[in-house]
């Protein structure tokens, strides 16, 4: 017993001396200790300083698909801007079902575009908050989730709701846009540089593009002048195809060279063969040729900038090489090089565009990675071939509506207006402002800058160096007819009803058409409800004050910076 009492004392002043105590969860306990100090431990249980493990955070809106109601896994954009889930898409695609969006016009889905962007932006998102990454939804679930939100919409479907993942991919082939001219640019031998389009894509189906011609192909691709029996020698075989390879090798070898003269000596080669042999434009472009040809696009030698640049043009005339290169990741360098380019850089640039915008699947992308603004201020160039191919491709990317509404936001209606009244490029300007007069956002800026005058202006002054030019502009005036009361008395203090007159006399058969609707318009019909309105109350009431101001200046006025052209 005396030496577990010892044992006992002995433990006893060892837990004194190292500030032993025992702690209990529920209260706080003080620590004796030989120094004069006194150190107190803290214990709180309250169950509401632990974090919960089940919270979850609350997912942006944009992250979430406006039909699915859930975090996106693969978000594609559509031609009019929205985003959505793409098994959602490819759903409403095959039920014929376009759906009611709140505060948002309805989607447009003709074409689809991967959001990489904001794929990227959701998978970090969930890996911040630890959360699992969404699963792409299947074609069942996806079909679900639809008609779940049909039906708490209260909308309805059409009668055909049932359909197979195989009818659905077959159906998706058959619903590719089909280009509505013919083009043909892969010929080696000079063609004819115009063309008449039967397209009426520009406008709605209330007002028709008439035919105009335009080229088909950039003003910058040059033909060979090689003669017929040159060009058969040219037509493969198994050893030309053997030898052909060996020479794409090289080319992509030289291309990722160290040395600046085998990259210019590769681009060269590279621009010759497929500048005057058209069938090795398929074959040449791959993905490791896109590659390769990337990051030299915006080299600071100017030589290798415009030979890539130039190399590009040509492969984008095969059609069937367009999306290629769109999926590549080549029209950000290429936008960059519109906007900080050489001169010659920039005129084969344009001329990619221009051709790329020929593929109705190209064009929303190039509308979303930037295009615009650039082509827009490039319509100022000093090279005509700058100028004209720029003119193009705004007019094939204003076919979709996306691209138009980022189009009049820039801007672009004043500086397209006042190069109409200049007389500069008014053929091939006429053709971006009719496809704006098929929107509403382009009527109401049209009509805002003094556009009705503008217009009987130049039809009263029969400034065209075409029939197709004074279609373009009648046309014009007849998508901004549907702009109603606002027109009407815009047109009536210009004097529209003479100068359409003179139209329906002596005006083509297309013009004579669209001005007689026109008059028809004005005088015909709502003649009764016409005698009521008093035009000039009109005019000075709301944005109609704002239009007469600008109609007295002109287009010359302070609206418009005189710096932009």
């Amino acid at each position: 017993m005396e030496f577990q009492e010892a044992v006992m004392k002995l433990m006893i002043h060892k837990a004194k001396e190292n500030e032993w105590a025992f702690q209990t969860p529920d209260r706080v306990t003080e620590i004796s200790s030989p120094s004069p100090r006194r150190k107190w431990k803290l214990f709180n249980r309250s169950s509401s300083a632990i974090p919960s493990k089940t919270a979850k955070a609350q997912a942006p809106k944009e992250f979430i698909c406006p039909i699915s109601g859930s975090l996106m896994a693969d978000p594609v954009i559509v031609s009019s801007g929205h985003t959505f889930e793409r098994a959602c898409v490819q759903v409403c695609k095959s039920l014929n079902f376009t759906p009611t969006l709140v505060d948002s016009p309805p989607p447009d889905f003709s074409s689809v575009i991967s959001n990489l962007a904001l794929k990227s932006a959701i998978l970090n998102w969930c890996h911040k908050s630890s959360i699992d990454p969404p699963k792409p939804l299947d074609f069942s679930s996806a079909d679900q989730l639809v008609r779940a939100f049909v039906a708490s919409q209260n909308q309805t479907l059409p009668q055909k709701l049932v359909i197979s993942e195989n009818e659905l991919l077959i159906q998706g082939v058959n619903e590719t846009p089909k280009v509505n001219f013919n083009h043909a640019a892969t010929e080696v031998t000079r063609r004819p540089t115009h063309f008449h389009s039967s397209s009426d894509e520009s406008v709605t189906a209330l007002v028709s593009t008439p035919p105009l011609p335009f080229s088909t192909q950039p003003s910058c691709y040059s033909s060979c002048s090689s003669s017929s029996s040159e060009i058969e020698t040219l037509n493969p075989g198994n050893s030309n195809s053997s030898s052909r390879s060996v020479e794409d090798d090289e080319i992509l070898i030289k291309l990722r060279s160290q040395h600046v003269f085998e990259i210019e000596d590769a681009l060269a080669s590279l621009r010759k063969i497929t500048r005057t042999r058209e069938d090795t434009r398929a074959s040449l472009c791959t993905p490791r040729m896109l590659s390769a040809l990337r990051p030299l696009i915006v080299s600071r030698y100017t030589g290798i900038q415009v030979n890539s640049v130039a190399a590009l043009v040509n492969l984008s005339l095969e059609k069937s090489n367009r999306i290629k290169i769109v999926r590549s990741g080549v029209l950000p360098p290429l936008i960059d090089v519109l906007k900080a380019g050489s001169p010659e850089a920039q005129e084969h640039a344009s001329g990619a565009l221009f051709s790329l915008a020929l593929d109705d699947d190209c064009k929303t992308a190039i509308g979303v990675l930037g295009a615009l603004p650039p082509l827009l201020h490039l319509l100022r160039s000093e090279s005509e071939r700058t100028r004209h191919d720029s003119a193009l491709a705004l007019y094939h990317l204003t076919l979709v509506q996306s691209n138009r509404s980022k189009l009049v936001k820039l801007g672009s209606v004043p500086i397209l207006l006042r190069m109409v009244k200049s007389g500069h490029m008014t053929g091939r300007v006429l053709l971006t402002l009719c496809n704006l007069s098929s929107c509403a956002d382009g009527r109401a800026s049209m009509l805002d800058a003094g556009g009705v005058e503008c217009l009987l202006g130049v039809l009263r002054g029969n400034q065209f160096d075409s029939k197709a030019t004074q279609e373009s502009c009648v046309a014009t005036l007849c998508g901004l007819s549907y702009g109603g009361l606002r027109f009407k008395g815009l047109a009536k203090v210009a004097g529209a009803i003479e100068v359409l007159r003179e139209v329906e006399k002596k005006g083509s058969d297309r013009a004579r058409e669209k001005a007689r609707r026109m008059l028809e318009m004005m005088r015909g019909k709502e003649k009764e409800e016409e005698d009521e309105v008093d035009w000039e109350e009109l005019l000075d009431s709301g944005l109609g004050s704002r239009n007469r101001s600008q109609l007295s200046g002109g287009l010359g006025g302070s609206s418009v910076n005189s710096s932009e052209f």
